[in-house]
């Protein structure tokens, strides 16, 4: 007796294909290879030996696909991250200083010059070197 497939015939092929591409990234491939083996009817313990995956990645795969089809199944949603501490006035600020007069006894400004001037002032206690350097790269 077979049991029913997971997959339809026209997203089994589309992920044979996608598996086999190599030009994508390794969770959407392992997401593919589970679908298909999901849709191969192997048991959970198999595949999460096979791939070695664990059962709640396998259902979070599965539940997706069925709820909200085959691309929310593969990829996953974009995340936020943290959002920028200094951004208008505390860009500027970091510009405006760049631009100075280096300290007495400098020639330039140094990131780390920046970042002991910078903490001084209230609004950027918590300024970083990396901060300084990704926002000059933006805007000098």
């Amino acid at each position: 007796m077979k049991t029913k497939e997971l997959l339809s015939t026209g997203d089994k092929t589309f992920l044979s294909d996608y598996v086999k591409s190599g030009k994508r990234n390794a969770k959407e491939i392992e997401h593919g290879y589970i679908l298909l083996a999901l849709n191969k009817n192997k048991s959970m313990l198999e595949i999460m030996d096979f791939y070695e995956v664990s059962r709640s990645t396998i259902w979070r795969v599965k539940k997706k696909y069925i709820k909200s089809g085959l691309d929310a199944a593969l990829k996953d949603a974009p995340r936020s991250g943290q959002p920028p501490k200094y951004r208008g006035k505390g860009e500027a600020e970091i510009v405006a200083l760049a631009c100075t007069q280096a300290p007495t006894g400098r020639a330039r400004w140094t990131l780390r010059l920046m970042v002991q001037e910078l903490r001084k002032r209230e609004s950027m206690k918590t300024i970083t070197l990396e901060t300084i350097r990704l926002v000059l790269k933006k805007k000098v």
